[in-house]
């Protein structure tokens, strides 16, 4: 079903990001208000359009279907990342308030106390993303949904 539509329309006309339907293209799950928004604006059935995986758009790439290993790789990759993009701009704003703090009140060194705060919120992402201290792992995960579907 190719309506002709492309990522950016589509994107707008369902109320999601590029960015959003662009993932769900590569493989990524979609909550299933995207996929209700995506339907409604494809015309389709919510349930066969969670089914198909891709979103029929304009010049979509045809990838191939990921193995389990390489998406779970995918993703450790993606974490990574964020992780040292929050680690830079960490640094960039902390650099900010150090400078804006000698600037404007040299007696008191106020800038310690975000630095502190937020340097305690960057090291909880770190500590998570490369597995030293995992409070919510894939053992955490398996026990919720077990849970949720009334599982013991």
């Amino acid at each position: 079903m190719d309506r002709g539509f492309s990522q950016e329309q589509l994107a707008d006309m369902a109320g999601v990001s590029t960015r959003t339907l662009q993932r769900i293209e590569r493989g990524a799950n979609a909550s299933p208000e995207t996929l209700k928004c995506l339907a409604a604006v494809l015309e389709t059935d919510f349930a066969s359009l969670g089914k198909e995986q891709t979103m029929p758009t304009e010049n979509a790439p045809i990838l191939p279907e990921l193995q389990p290993d390489e998406r779970e790789a995918m993703e450790y990759v993606r974490d990574i990342k964020a992780f040292y993009t929050h680690a830079i701009i960490y640094g960039v704003v902390i650099v900010g308030l150090i400078i804006l703090n000698i600037v404007t009140s040299p007696g008191y060194f106020w800038a310690i106390w975000p630095a502190l705060g937020w340097g305690i919120g960057l090291t909880a992402h770190g500590l998570s993303v490369f597995e030293i201290i995992n409070f919510f792992g894939d053992d955490w995960e398996k026990r919720q949904i077990k849970r949720r579907i009334g599982r013991k």
